[in-house]
């Protein structure tokens, strides 16, 4: 298992091929293996790097103390690009938006494209009923155990309240497994998971750091689901409209997973702009 230090402790993570990097991000309570049924289908010629970021299902704790906080976790991905030297990355966002925030942060300098699924943006943070249930689970005591085993449950799983919202499709039960082992194994994991929830911003705040998307000055593929309640169908047009030099492409019959729902269409809208952007440059 490949790891980098950092500053805030050490961070697994996987890779493949080589070439011009793209980073693939994840969400609450996932890790990389969200992205197995698209890499198969994306073109040869890149390197793709899939970071387990600390956000409940990473299989190493951080350091005590450090910064989970969004700002703190957008200093984790920009400590994470610089540690492997990682220029003009095409950095490709899902379920979580605090990677959004690097531009407001004026921490986006390693990142040449963006490519941004279904994720929190503008003021849905946390998103919709399954991220004010997340809210919930963390601030009961051993609250954060009992979702995971929760989580374990095909039925309940497949609650609004839990992932029945975010994904069409049944998830797998050993995808899911692999998600909660960390948390349910080291009271560590939950302890970072903790933190991260334990810094609420305004939601003017949230708004104003999505709204500085519009300095970003790279290309962008708004990558949308059409359907679905947890991630509005219109922030994915605000955001096109916002970023310069972004287009919108809307996945239809995909909720906020759909690389899990549609790893075909995902596949071949990231491949068309990958391989698009590549011949032009």
């Amino acid at each position: 298992m490949p790891m980098v230090d950092l500053p805030a402790g050490q961070l697994h993570y996987v890779e493949r091929g080589d070439g011009p990097p793209v980073v693939l991000l994840h969400g609450l309570l996932m890790n990389h293996t969200v992205w197995d049924p698209v890499l198969d289908r994306l073109p040869a010629g890149f390197r793709y790097v899939l970071p387990d970021l600390p956000l409940g299902a990473h299989p190493i704790p951080l350091n005590p103390g450090v910064d989970l906080s969004l700002r703190g976790l957008n200093q984790l991905i920009a400590d994470f690009l610089a540690a492997l030297d990682l220029r003009d990355v095409t950095l490709v966002h899902s379920d979580w938006g605090g990677g959004l925030f690097l531009t407001a942060y004026g921490l986006d300098e390693r990142v040449g494209r963006l490519i941004v699924l279904p994720c929190e943006a503008f003021d849905n943070f946390p998103p919709g009923l399954p991220g004010k249930m997340a809210i919930v689970a963390t601030a009961l005591p051993g609250g954060v155990s009992l979702a995971l085993r929760q989580l374990r449950v095909r039925w309940l799983r497949s609650s609004p309240l839990l992932f029945g919202w975010m994904a069409r499709t049944p998830l797998p039960d050993d995808l899911v497994r692999g998600w909660t082992e960390p948390g349910l194994r080291d009271k560590r994991i939950r302890r970072d998971l903790l933190a991260y929830t334990k810094f609420p911003s305004p939601k003017s705040e949230l708004i104003a750091n999505t709204e500085a998307l519009q300095r970003f000055s790279g290309d962008a593929l708004i990558l949308w689901s059409a359907a679905g309640k947890v991630m509005p169908r219109e922030h994915g047009r605000r955001l096109a409209e916002l970023i310069p030099r972004a287009r919108l492409i809307e996945i239809e019959d995909a909720y906020v997973l759909s690389m899990l729902d549609r790893p075909d269409a995902v596949g071949a809208a990231i491949s068309d702009f990958l391989t698009g952007d590549r011949a032009t440059r």
